[in-house]
């Protein structure tokens, strides 16, 4: 089940991280831009599931679950203010890997894409 889980989160958190090259590849219908504007209220949420999920299945695929972390790390950005503590690290991990987003995104989708087969 949280194969299954991990798959969808992958799939929602791809799509809202590589959102800026998906939206090239659709051209004027906006297939994308409607998805992500359905998922933005939940980046939180699907942030947490990426974690989470990737942590309990860690070495079914250790590559592909490091890839659903870095992912949930990106979408937790704009949370990492409200823990004090570990604030700093995970800023300077998050702007680190801000360049690559949208592969990660990508990455992400075949990922869930893989997951759901």
């Amino acid at each position: 089940m949280t194969e299954l889980l991990l798959a969808v989160a992958n799939i929602s958190g791809g799509i809202l991280l590589g959102l800026t090259t998906l939206d090239k590849w659709d051209g004027e219908r906006n297939f994308f831009n409607n998805i992500a504007g359905f998922l933005a209220p939940f980046d939180t949420i699907i942030g947490l599931a990426l974690i989470i999920l990737a942590i309990l299945e860690f070495w079914d695929g250790l590559l592909f679950n490091i890839v659903s972390i870095l992912g949930g790390i990106l979408l937790l950005t704009h949370v990492f203010g409200k823990v004090p503590s570990i604030e700093t690290s995970l800023r300077k991990l998050s702007d680190k890997l801000m360049p690559f987003k949208a592969i990660i995104g990508i990455g992400l989708i075949v990922i869930g894409i893989m997951g759901l087969f």
